[in-house]
């Protein structure tokens, strides 16, 4: 009984960490990013620098980065641009969710 049972929870314990790891994950569709360009190119932001913050996704901003709200519909994040590039940012853990090109 005791070996069937190994499997099985190794099995539960991957798939918990899978569905933890989708959990985390931000997907902005093509078309979110089609509308969150203009939005942006409409309304520009002068760029900033950070030293010491990779815009990696996952990464977090200091509270001194101000961000800016953006008015489109089904978005909840926000976004500022640091070193000529725009990034969606989760406002309540100020992490990177999105880096646009």
């Amino acid at each position: 009984m005791k070996i069937h049972l190994v499997p099985a929870a190794a099995g539960l314990v991957l798939l918990t960490g899978v569905g933890v790891a989708t959990a985390d994950q931000v997907i902005v569709t093509p078309e979110q990013q089609t509308v969150i360009r203009e939005y942006v190119h409409k309304h520009p932001l002068a760029s900033i620098s950070l030293l010491g913050v990779e815009l990696n996704i996952g990464s977090t901003l200091p509270d001194t980065v101000e961000l800016q709200p953006i008015d489109v519909p089904d978005v909840q994040y926000r976004y500022v641009v640091v070193d000529g590039r725009t990034v969606l940012v989760d406002p309540g853990t100020r992490r990177i969710v999105h880096v646009i090109d």
